[in-house]
This record gives C-alpha cells, structure tokens and sequence, in this order.
C-alpha cells in the first residue's frame, strides 16, 4: 500500500478499481462511443490509446498523465457525469489542463448527485506505481491510497 497527495479539482470520496494509462488521454475519442452510441460499459474507443483501447472505464478509478484533444474535452466530461457514464475518478500525475477542470468543476456544480473527484499533480511516481485492478481510494483532502 502506498499514498499519495494531490491538488484537489473537485472534491469527493470513491474507492474504485484503477486502469491506468501513461499516454494522453483523449476525451473525445475514449468516450465518445459511449456518449453518442450507446455503450453501457464505456470503453475506451480511443484506438491511439493502446493503454486503455477497448477497456471498461465506467466506475474506474482512470489514472493518467494529462488529457489531450480537441477543445470539447470540458463538455465530454460534463456529458459523461450527467450520463453517468463517467469514470468514478480522474487522477492525474501531472496539474489538469483547464478544459478537463472546466469540465470537472462544472459537473460537480450542475449535475445533482454527479460525483467524479478529480485529483491533480500526484507525480510520475504514482503513475510509475499503480496498475491496472489496484485498488484505489481517493480521500477529501487529496490523498490517494493505492493497495
């Protein structure tokens, strides 16, 4: 076991299982099969993603470096929350760009009962760390235990 402390984006308490990626996440092309088309489990339809690319990520906790991608990234994350098709957490090793919080930040403010804690600047080491099925559990404060 092992913790780390982040900036907290949005607030929130959430264990979940991590899939991890240390290649840009693209908002757009992971859940957009999900959001347009139906995808109960939200896979990740991001064929550059080899990570991640067809992985479940509904209720994970999605460890990764930074998002990258079109500027629609803030609206996919709103949509995903208020769809509730969204990862159970974002936890990122390096600060969020301002879109991805946009998105985040609006989420938790707009949508009742939408809840995706979102954790920023955990550094290279946690995403050197953690892998896939971990156990991870996001505190108030912007600890992440990893087990």
């Amino acid at each position: 076991m092992k913790e780390f402390k982040g900036r907290v984006i949005t607030p929130g308490e959430v264990t979940a299982e991590a899939v991890v990626t240390t290649e840009g996440f693209n908002t757009l092309a992971s859940l957009q099969m999900a959001l347009q088309f139906g995808d109960k489990e939200v896979k990740c339809g991001d064929q550059s993603n080899k990570q991640l690319y067809g992985k479940p990520l509904l209720g994970k906790a999605l460890c990764l470096p930074q998002t990258i991608g079109s500027t629609t990234g803030g609206l996919v994350l709103y949509c995903a929350c208020s769809m509730g098709k969204s990862p159970a957490c974002l936890l990122f090793s390096n600060h969020i760009d301002s879109l991805a919080a946009a998105g985040a930040v609006l989420a938790d403010v707009w949508v009742e009962g939408a809840s995706m804690p979102v954790i920023d600047c955990l550094g290279d080491e946690f995403l050197d760390y953690v892998k896939d099925g971990m156990k991870i559990t996001v505190k108030e404060d912007g600890t992440v235990v990893v087990e």
